[in-house]
């Protein structure tokens, strides 16, 4: 079913690679610069397809949820959603995930190669008596993000205004078409939009019917480098065992007043006692650097490259950097080339 989206999009000029999860992806649609450009002044379609998406039922659905990340379930209801990060014991981060919870569900939109790992994760923890139900939905769903400040009017155009100014997270269904979409507040990056998610079987419909409106395709490649830009952080580069939620400053998906949970000692413990000994941060670079490489400052090693793009602007990257050492404004070396750490809008509070 998905076969005709790519169909579709391989028609619009789409280049595929495939993905650490073997899912084909476009990475470009041989317009990378108008497509950023509608980012920021129009509209862009990006498509999700390969990202995972979960669906946890049965009555003890928020009970479970709520206990098994950082965020508070219990005080959500449904046509509500947030941003939620799985974490193990020692609050050591494995997805930044969004939830969206329906009357008789959680949908949980998860990294590209991390749904297999979430699944095998979560199940760990459904218990006998547990009325908690798991089912990967992703073969049959797809999902995209609607970004650009004209997002709002290309929905309104289509008849599904209703969502804009609502807070973060807030979704319904929306017919598109002969379409019926979830449609959801927020692009899953730092810029305003929305995320859709649709059966698989009228995913192509949908495509065409936002191309059709204005919305301008963009690639992975694009999305990649807006990532990196905006300083969302991501599993195996910036989520890894390696570090926790407080130092990927992941403050909008943090509870600190809902009680146990899985990591929550940790997390409280750090928190309390001022105790996050890195954070992460953007670093404008005055040339090419691998992620790995050690920042260092007056030759000493405060910190790690951990993710590199190319933006109009030059060089970026992300970083952790020693908390002692400073933020924003601060002159370091990455490797041998010269960089200076700036805030980036993910990490700042901003929409996500």
């Amino acid at each position: 079913m998905i076969q005709e989206l790519q169909e579709l999009q391989t028609a619009g000029g789409a280049t595929f690679e495939e993905s650490a999860s073997g899912v084909p992806v476009p990475v470009s649609f041989g317009n990378d610069a108008a497509a950023l450009n509608a980012v920021r002044e129009a509209v862009a379609l990006c498509d999700l397809t390969h990202w995972g998406r979960i669906q946890v039922s049965d009555a003890d659905r928020l009970r479970f949820l709520h206990n098994q990340s950082t965020n508070d379930f219990n005080s959500l209801k449904p046509g509500q959603g947030c941003d939620t990060v799985f974490v193990t014991s020692t609050a050591r981060t494995i997805d930044l995930a969004t939830a969206y919870l329906t009357e008789d569900a959680v949908l949980l939109l998860v990294s590209p190669h991390r749904r297999s790992k979430l699944m095998q994760w979560l199940d760990r923890y459904i218990f006998f008596a547990d009325k908690v139900k798991l089912t990967d939905v992703t073969e049959k769903t797809a999902a995209f993000s609607l970004m650009g400040p004209n997002s709002d009017a290309l929905l309104d155009q289509l008849g599904a205004g209703a969502l804009a100014g609502q807070p973060y997270g807030t979704h319904q269904i929306v017919p598109l078409g002969d379409a019926q979409v979830r449609v959801a507040v927020g692009s899953g990056l730092a810029v305003a939009g929305y995320t859709l998610i649709v059966e698989a079987g009228n995913a192509a419909a949908v495509w065409e019917t936002l191309t059709a409106a204005g919305a301008v395709p963009l690639g992975e490649q694009c999305w990649e480098q807006l990532r990196v830009e905006q300083g969302r952080p991501t599993p195996d580069r910036e989520l890894t065992e390696d570090y926790n939620p407080l130092e990927a400053r992941l403050l909008q998906t943090l509870s600190f007043t809902k009680g146990c949970y899985i990591g929550q000692e940790t997390i409280a413990r750090l928190e309390t006692y001022k105790g996050v000994k890195q954070q992460l941060w953007g670093v404008r670079l005055s040339a090419r650097v691998e992620p790995g490489t050690v920042v260092t400052l007056d030759e000493e090693k405060v910190g790690t490259l951990t993710s590199y793009t190319e933006t109009p602007q030059g060089p970026f990257g992300l970083a952790y950097i020693r908390t002692k050492a400073g933020g924003a404004g601060l002159k370091v070396h990455v490797g041998d080339i010269e960089g200076e750490v700036v805030d980036v809008p993910f990490l700042k509070g901003g929409e996500s």
